[in-house]
């Protein structure tokens, strides 16, 4: 016996078949719209396109969200932050003031600023050296009447570095090293707490520029330090107002890039100030670029690729400190590695290590990732991607963008592909991938972070060079380019061992007479090795 059909309620079966004759048409009209449209790559005509540039507004809103959703890869708390509808007009165009009335900045959003304070504050707590340096030497304002002009990366670490400087007495004026490492909300932060800073994510070339010669060019303010990463700066002031230097005390260089420019102005005779090259210190070589690289290459790279480095053959160019720190990182993962070198001596460092030392050529049609880290220009060739694998990774971890030449790629026959923020496809006639990250540019603090901890260090090094130029008599230091005496080496070193509760074992007065030292150090000469 067949049970009868289930009778719906009154007024229930018409209202069901409406719903989902409804339901139908919204499908239908899905499945129609995603066929029908179009797919959207950003296509690089010529080598001065700039990123900022699309022909549409569409396009331009559409990467606008790929751009914020960036931020929260990269800072965890930055992009929640950013409305995207501010990026339909350039920084350089709008109108902002801070909560004090002031318009002596240009950020991406002063409104920011309380988010980029959490971010500083946060910073704070694990640079417990700097805020040390900043309260022993508040009282005495040792930088009382410095004028310091900055050019590094905007970040909550370099922030709390900028803050202490002005705790120290200085006026500062700062711009963006890095045309995609700039935190929105911190640059609104200093913005917001009266700092002159010209910076935000994704300039284009020329507001790069821009924002460096406004810090610059300011009636009624004239810089009489320069704090540097790049040299950028540096050349830029040369370059437009060469003036300025009749009233530089010295110049502070933290890069290999940048000391490299100084040391070439020098031997030419047209470095008309000191200059004190923090890169070389031991306590920037040996943790910002050694151990600071070997944790953020890692975040980099999964950040922007999700790739597992088991088993992947990976080569890298340098291998310096900082090639050193990714080779470590990459090798405890399981993958492969091959360096390539010019230096003998880093060449047997790597053979030392386990390593096999190859030319490019020899292995760039095999490898699945290449890191260039060695502060030269074209190391990775257009011969070298044409000949690379297919989804072949490549990126920087120099602070150049001069090592991969990705002028060669911005050619008719060759189509980028923007995937995510800072990930480009080049995609060859022939179907042929190449993955670059931040367009050659510096991955880790262009695709993801660095520890905070490392940057305390540097800060502070680059602080006490800042300190001992302005503060120097007359005659100590002459044009030319000095290294971070050994003593302040020691010193930032000893600001930071509390956070690890290390204890250093004391000197008796019979040992310092043996080896012939003051307790007190410095304990190594100036050619010693670390």
């Amino acid at each position: 016996m067949s049970m009868p059909d289930a009778m719906p309620l009154p007024g229930v079966g018409e209202e069901l078949k409406q719903a989902k004759e409804i339901e139908d048409a919204e499908k239908y009209s899905f499945m129609a719209t995603v066929t029908k449209a179009p797919k959207k790559q950003i296509q690089f005509a010529d080598d001065m396109q700039e990123f900022s540039k699309f022909p549409t507004k569409t396009g331009r809103r559409s990467l606008s969200r790929s751009i914020s959703q960036s931020s929260t890869d990269s800072y965890s708390s930055a992009a929640s932050y950013t409305d995207s509808s501010d990026d339909e007009v350039s920084p350089r165009e709008k109108q902002q003031t801070n909560s004090k009335g002031s318009s002596n900045f240009c950020v991406k959003n002063i409104k920011q600023a309380e988010f980029g304070r959490r971010e500083i504050e946060i910073a704070e707590q694990d640079m417990s050296a700097l805020i040390s340096l900043r309260k022993r030497a508040q009282g005495e304002k040792p930088l009382a009447g410095a004028k310091i002009v900055g050019c590094t990366h905007i970040t909550a670490q370099t922030a709390v570095l900028i803050e202490t400087l002005c705790a120290l007495g200085a006026q500062c004026r700062w711009s963006a090293c890095n045309i995609y490492s700039t935190q929105n909300e911190v640059a609104a932060a200093l913005a917001e707490a009266g700092v002159a800073v010209f910076a935000w994510k994704g300039e284009s070339e020329d507001d790069f520029w821009w924002c460096i010669d406004r810090c610059v060019n300011m009636d009624g303010w004239q810089a009489n330090m320069i704090l540097d990463d790049g040299g950028d700066l540096t050349h830029w002031v040369y370059k437009k107002y060469p003036n300025v230097f009749k009233k530089i005390r010295g110049i502070v260089e933290e890069s290999v890039t940048g000391v490299h420019r100084l040391y070439q102005l020098s031997k030419a005779g047209k470095l008309c100030v000191p200059a004190m090259n923090v890169n070389d210190s031991v306590t920037k070589q040996k943790f910002d670029n050694l151990y600071c690289c070997r944790e953020s290459i890692l975040d980099g790279l999964k950040r922007t690729t999700d790739v597992m480095f088991g088993g992947k053959q990976v080569v890298v160019c340098g291998y310096g400190e900082v090639g050193k720190g990714c080779c470590a990182a990459l090798k405890a993962l399981g993958a492969i590695v091959y360096i390539t070198e010019i230096d003998p001596i880093c060449a047997l460092q790597a053979c030392m290590d386990g390593f096999r030392v190859v030319k490019l050529n020899e292995v760039i049609r095999q490898v699945d990732v290449v890191i260039t880290c060695t502060g030269n220009k074209n190391v990775v060739t257009r011969e070298h991607l044409d000949r690379m694998k297919n989804s072949c990774i490549v990126c920087n971890m120099g602070h150049s963008n001069t090592e991969i030449d990705v002028t060669s790629l911005r050619t008719p026959e060759l189509t980028w592909e923007r995937v995510r923020s800072q990930v480009d496809h080049v995609i060859w006639p022939d179907g042929k991938r190449v993955v670059l990250l931040a367009e050659g540019r510096l991955l880790n603090l262009s695709c993801s972070t660095v520890p905070t901890f490392v940057l305390s260090i540097t800060a502070t090094t680059q602080a006490l060079a800042l300190i001992e130029l302005y503060n120097a008599p007359e005659g100590r230091y002459k044009q030319d380019v000095y290294l971070l005496p050994k003593k302040m080496d020691e010193y930032v070193a000893s600001l930071h061992l509390p956070s690890f509760d290390a204890h250093l074992t004391e000197l008796t007065d019979d040992q310092a007479k043996y080896l012939g030292l003051n307790k007190n150090g410095p304990f190594k000469p100036n050619y010693y090795r670390y």
